[in-house]
């Protein structure tokens, strides 16, 4: 649990990088998608941030590797409270009451999953779930694909689940591949499920968190990341709970879910970076610019 919490955080806080980056690789130029990337990946944000999204994913495979899927599931949704925490503590975003709460019953959430949760199912999943993700990734790849053409009104959430599809294959074909020898990498479907999956993700949420609603594409993201892939530990791979405590993972898998639901619009940061690319301006005319620390510190994890 200590390894998916360290994922947590490490998303989290990168969250906060990206999205300023994509703002400001987007800012005043056109293209699709792929130049979008291009730019993005000059910013010094952006790539502190590709940092620890991989620091993330290291900790988040240990994970995975010790602990039921719908734990570790719960436990990466809750990377939106660190990214409220650390934009209120770096870029001074201010949290509200309610904000505030949702970190905490996300906090709760997950000491009842802590307290709930058994050790990871000791099955292997028929060969046929291998495939079936192959196909949900190459699903999600589609999409990326014809994101762009999707209709406006439900382009965010689309891409959103989508992205949420995506990291959730990447958890599950974390779980399928037994053997990491070159050899049987190369001939496990879960193997490649894993690379499409996790590439077509990064390019939907980082297409939904610039057409549309942050917020409702950040909660797609989060059904889509959790509920399939915890139900796929339950039935496939034999994930279960501490004898008797079935009642309290459910509660705290919901409870930390909710939670961050009721924090989705910290799926980007609400804030635009001018040409000088050091000050941090809202989009709102009437707050004053928001101006990060000059030698920004890592918050404690909540």
């Amino acid at each position: 649990m200590v390894c998916a919490l360290g994922a947590a955080v490490c998303f989290g806080t990168a969250t906060v990088l990206q999205a300023v980056a994509t703002r400001t690789a987007d800012a005043g130029e056109g293209g699709g998608d792929a130049a979008l990337l291009l730019r993005a990946l000059r910013q010094w944000r952006y790539l502190a941030g590709l940092a620890l999204d991989g620091a993330g994913f290291v900790l988040q495979v240990a994970a995975l590797r010790s602990i039921p899927i719908y734990a570790v599931g719960a436990a990466l949704a809750s990377s939106l409270a660190v990214t409220a925490v650390v934009a209120a503590r770096l870029l001074k975003v201010r949290l509200s009451r309610a904000e505030w709460g949702a970190v905490i019953v996300v906090c709760a959430g997950l000491g009842m999953l802590a307290l709930a949760s058994g050790t990871e199912g000791e099955r292997t999943g028929p060969t046929a779930l291998k495939y079936a993700m192959l196909a949900t990734a190459a699903g999600v790849l589609a999409l990326g694909a014809l994101g762009g053409r999707l209709p406006e009104r439900g382009r965010p959430l689309a891409l959103g689940l989508g992205a949420g599809f995506g990291f959730g294959v990447v958890e599950v074909a974390v779980r399928l591949i037994d053997d990491v020898s070159p050899g049987a990498l190369l001939t496990n479907p879960a193997t490649y499920a894993l690379l499409l999956g996790g590439g077509a993700a990064f390019l939907l949420l980082t297409s939904a968190l610039q057409r549309g609603s942050v917020t409702t594409a950040t909660a797609g993201m989060v059904i889509g990341e959790t509920i399939g892939p915890a139900a796929v530990g339950v039935v496939w791979l034999g994930d279960r709970t501490r004898e008797g405590l079935e009642w309290l993972a459910l509660l705290g898998f919901a409870v930390a879910v909710v939670g961050a639901l009721a924090l989705a619009r910290f799926g980007e940061i609400p804030a635009e970076v001018p040409s000088d690319d050091d000050t941090l301006v809202s989009p709102s005319p009437s707050p004053p610019p928001l101006s990060p620390p000059s030698s920004p510190t890592p918050p404690s994890s909540p």
